[in-house]
């Protein structure tokens, strides 16, 4: 939600809120319509974060539909929109209208930015729970979210949408709170683990991935078959358990739909004790009348660094993510990250340092493949998801 701040964004107090509610408020933050703007909303997303409060960022462009299967798929707690277009009497009420359609017509929803006065009793009207004016203050809108953290029943009551429950029987394993006892699970054909260094473009990568597979999928290729679903991991802040989670910002929901389930989950550490269960969970999630299951699970680890390793154990193939001028080859060797690939994948191969990457690599790889791939470009993913599925 955009709003005028009058105090610099440095003074906001790191400070965990949210330790006395039932779980960590997860808040979709997006932005609809036209706007491009999001210095706003990037601040808002930090303070809630330094508030404890778990922060799934969409980016900009939004439709209402791309951010009702986001705020369904992450099984939040409430939708912050952003509105500067002068859009919100339209998108509103839709946003409304598609949690309705996708299967969580009880998810409120927050609206802020520059919203006329007048305007605000026909935006309650139409569903929305509370709008933010310009001058509304950090604290207040941390508050309003700690206000829409209520404890979450194992079973959604509102709906019969399998991806709906789907997104909070995740929750529920992830919070240690067990299997719901007649919660359907089916092992996928096939999961894959996509590891590297921070800044790898790991994120990027998993995006152009999944829409590879879903394009290969729609076209008939038989080694695509059914849907993929992605759970994408990152770190949890030491100070406050907050966590901004932006592994959707590289993601056209837009155009992607309801062919791929992105969940996103906060962790300290390679903590992944509830993995394998969310894997089942995803196998045996299906929709009466969608042929397609989950067959291909994507992990996107957390990025912690060359010692991350523990994802080999939770999946059947791992791919691990490099860059030129990440430091030298053999040093990540003995830190272990390289010997759990499955096959390499040299990012970002336009700039400088990829020819040395890919020697050292070849002395290290023995048969393993590596691929070379510009993810911002789309070069190489075609190739790349190949060598995944072979």
């Amino acid at each position: 939600m955009t709003t005028a701040l009058s105090t610099a964004t440095t003074e906001f107090e790191k400070k965990d809120r949210c330790a006395d509610l039932p779980h960590r408020p997860r808040v979709l933050l997006g932005k609809m319509g036209l706007d491009g703007h999001d210095r706003g909303v990037k601040v808002i997303a930090r303070a809630l974060r330094d508030s404890g409060v778990h922060v799934i960022y969409s980016g900009l462009w939004q439709t209402p539909k791309s951010l009702a299967i986001s705020a369904r798929d992450e099984d939040c707690d409430v939708i912050c929109a952003s509105m500067m277009s002068n859009s919100h009497l339209v998108l509103g009420p839709k946003l409304i209208g598609a949690l309705k359609d996708v299967g969580r017509p009880e998810l409120p929803v927050y609206m802020g930015g520059i919203l006329p006065q007048e305007d605000l009793p026909t935006l309650a009207a139409a569903g929305v729970a509370k709008c933010f004016t310009t001058g509304t203050g950090l604290i207040d809108i941390v508050n309003a979210v700690r206000d829409a953290t209520k404890a979450k029943a194992a079973a959604l009551t509102s709906t019969t949408h399998a991806t709906a429950q789907l997104g909070r029987d995740i929750s529920q394993v992830h919070d240690g709170k067990g299997l719901r006892a007649n919660a359907r699970r089916r092992k996928p054909k096939r999961v894959i683990g996509v590891t590297g260094s921070p800044g790898a473009g790991k994120s990027t990568l998993v995006a152009q991935l999944v829409s590879e597979f879903t394009r290969r999928s729609k076209s008939g290729d038989a080694a695509c078959s059914g849907r993929c679903a992605v759970v994408a991991f990152d770190p949890m802040s030491p100070i406050t358990s907050g966590a901004l989670l932006g592994d959707r910002l590289r993601v056209d929901f837009n155009s992607l739909d309801e062919a791929v389930y992105y969940r996103s989950l906060a962790i300290s550490g390679e903590d992944y004790h509830a993995l394998p269960e969310i894997i089942d969970l995803i196998g045996g999630a299906h929709e009466p009348n969608t042929p397609a299951c989950f067959d291909t699970v994507f992990v996107e680890t957390v990025g912690a660094g060359q010692n991350e390793t523990r994802i080999r154990q939770h999946v059947a193939r791992t791919a691990v993510v490099l860059t030129p001028g990440m430091g030298d080859a053999v040093q990540m060797d003995k830190a272990g990250i390289l010997e759990i690939a499955d096959l390499f994948v040299c990012n970002k191969a336009d700039h400088p340092g990829e020819n040395e990457l890919v020697r050292d690599l070849k002395d290290i790889a023995g048969k393993r493949p590596i691929v070379e791939t510009i993810a911002t470009r789309g070069q190489g993913i075609p190739e790349l998801l190949d060598a995944l599925l072979a």
